[in-house]
């Protein structure tokens, strides 16, 4: 746990106590912090209750004397109305700050690689920490992936803090510099909590709000916003700016037809055999995290066996299984249409398993994709609206209604047909808050229902 002996005898607010908010309560009060904490869930409030930490109803506690309210990323404090303890503690001229911002504060000498994008973040971090690891470095990996920082070990000056950076947890961190910071791409996702497309793009773009602390700036250029923000940095900021592309030539790091290239005329690795790094979208992913490791000192060859030996990531076009000619691949976080577009592009024929809790503009942007779709099985409360917009693409369907009938179904259809390349994917499009805790649960309740499916022989051997 991040030590933060030096808040001793002060007052702070925590306000959201799911796990990273728990985390911070924990390291406040071994600290020796007096801490106020509070989460308008039950559920939060059951939880802080079971750890020891005692409760404080933010909503009408007096906040003279506190330091900052430590916010949980996911309570909004701006768009499309701030929480109530958030709109106070404004009022109180206090200021709001995240979990991060606390390990900068407790962590200053310490290295940091930041990374964000609107997909393709949680690979990329992933990504970086195994080559990190493979190269020696003692090195922490987290934030918006899995451990909530204040649980991270302390690293000091020779340690490396890789963190995804989500854009709500880069408008918690007014001080955080990050020595090698990365934005992969934006497509649009959270407006309602940015106020508009402007000003998520302004969230995206706080990873690099400390230049003079960064020596790399890394900057996907694939889609309009990203080169914008390229354009304007090269010209504005006293760092290093490094191009990366899975489309075009660059003077930076750039991926063609599945070969990276490295400045050089000649590719230094092909990406198209490496089965955890499968479509164009990861190619970015891995020319970014080439990019970060060389900033960080790794040699090259030591990058190349970390893109190579990359197990993947769960949930995010993880192969389950590849029995008899059928794959089936959990990529439960494609969460939009945009996120389903990376996993939809790599596979045909397609039995494809949508549904859940849909967002807007639902599957608008898939059209390209629809010859590939062999069939859809549609799950969820999204089931009615993308009925009719397969009706409308000329796409066939069935409504099964939960992944429990949707996963049996796909499979004796896959394996019935028996078409070269089948591929059964759990690609949603859709939040999984409808019928899952979390996206997950979702896919590991997929890739149980494999497993089930194939342990019956339910595919001939």
């Amino acid at each position: 746990m991040i030590d933060l002996k030096h808040l001793r005898g002060k007052r702070y607010a925590v306000m959201g106590l799911a796990k990273s908010g728990l985390a911070t309560a924990r390291a406040l009060a071994d600290a020796g912090v007096e801490i106020l904490a509070w989460d308008d869930g039950e559920a939060g409030r059951a939880a802080a209750t079971a750890a020891g930490i005692p409760l404080t109803d933010l909503n009408t506690a007096d906040l003279s004397g506190v330091e900052a309210l430590v916010l949980s990323p996911g309570i909004p404090h701006s768009f499309p109305k701030p929480n109530a303890v958030a709109a106070r503690a404004k009022d109180a001229g206090l200021p709001i700050v995240g979990d991060i911002e606390l390990l900068y504060r407790a962590q200053p000498k310490a290295a940091y690689v930041g990374i964000t994008g609107t997909n393709g973040k949680s690979t990329t971090t992933a990504l970086i920490g195994h080559i990190l690891a493979l190269a020696g470095r003692r090195i922490q990996v987290g934030g918006n992936l899995g451990t909530p920082v204040l649980s991270f070990e302390p690293l000091g000056e020779d340690g490396i803090y890789v963190l995804e950076m989500s854009s709500y947890q880069l408008e918690l961190v007014p001080s955080v510099g990050f020595n090698v910071a990365i934005l992969l791409n934006v497509t649009p996702d959270h407006l309602d909590r940015h106020g508009g497309m402007d000003g998520y793009v302004a969230a995206k773009r706080r990873i690099f709000q400390h230049p003079k602390r960064s020596h790399t700036a890394i900057v996907g250029v694939d889609d309009a916003h990203c080169r914008a923000v390229f354009e304007d940095l090269e010209h504005t900021v006293p760092c290093a700016v490094v191009p990366v592309s899975a489309e075009r030539p660059t003077k930076g790091i750039h991926v063609l037809d599945g070969k990276l290239y490295d400045g050089g005329a000649e590719p230094v690795i092909d990406l198209a055999g490496i089965a955890a790094l499968p479509g164009r979208h990861n190619w970015q992913n891995a020319a970014a995290a080439f990019a970060a490791a060389r900033a960080c000192g790794v040699p090259v060859d030591t990058i190349l066996e970390g893109l190579r030996s990359f197990p993947g990531l769960a949930h995010r076009q993880q192969m389950v299984a590849d029995r008899n000619g059928i794959r089936f691949v959990n990529d439960s976080k494609a969460t939009n249409a945009d996120a389903a577009a990376k996993a939809l592009v790599c596979y045909d024929p397609i039995y494809w398993i949508i549904g859940g809790q849909p967002k807007e503009g639902g599957l608008d942007g898939l059209e390209p994709f629809m010859p590939r779709i062999r069939h859809a099985f549609l799950i969820g409360q999204a089931t009615e609206q993308f009925a009719a917009w397969l009706d409308r693409h000329g796409v066939a369907y069935t409504r099964c209604g939960t992944l429990e009938a949707a996963v049996p179904a796909a499979a004796a259809m896959a394996r019935d047909e028996a078409l070269p390349g089948a591929t059964v994917l759990l690609s949603p499009a859709c939040a999984s808050w409808d019928q899952f805790r979390s996206f997950e649960h979702r896919g590991e309740v997929f890739a149980a229902l494999v497993n089930d499916f194939l342990v019956k022989k339910e595919i001939a051997g």
